[in-house]
């Protein structure tokens, strides 16, 4: 199976968004909870929102940005595949015009002997795909 068609389209880009979040399956990372990095692309059709200049034609990045922060500052996941897969779904519940997003989730504080800037987990989900729908948290 190749790459879907909407690799190299339009798409929203947030990177580097930082929160402190209580993930993992350690007992002290649930009790002291950690940094946790997230980059996301969502693509949709940006064409009309070039062309009338307005809002209401493409989906704001504080609002992308808010329900990232919600998944990550709330509930805690044991994994990151399932902080990610939440996110993932979360956007397609609630922007209906964004066809596919790639969630980055990362840990940049793990116990592990070197140095790293983080650790973490990519997902890459488009709306055709079958996937079960999870309500947001």
């Amino acid at each position: 199976m190749g790459e879907p068609d909407f690799v190299d389209k339009d798409k929203l880009i947030l990177r580097g968004l930082q929160f402190h979040g209580f993930h993992g399956v350690k007992p002290e990372e649930k009790k002291l909870g950690q940094k946790f990095v997230v980059d996301m692309d969502a693509w949709l059709d940006l064409s009309n929102a070039g062309k009338s200049d307005d809002i209401s034609d493409t989906v704001s990045y504080t609002d992308i940005y808010r329900l990232v922060k919600e998944v990550v500052e709330g509930p805690s996941r044991n994994l990151l595949e399932s902080v990610a897969h939440v996110i993932a779904n979360t956007t397609f519940l609630k922007f209906p015009q964004i066809s596919a997003v790639r969630v980055m989730v990362g840990k940049p504080h793990v116990a592990v002997h070197g140095t790293i800037d983080y650790l973490g987990v990519e997902i890459l989900r488009h709306r055709d795909q079958d996937h079960d729908e999870c309500e947001p948290e």
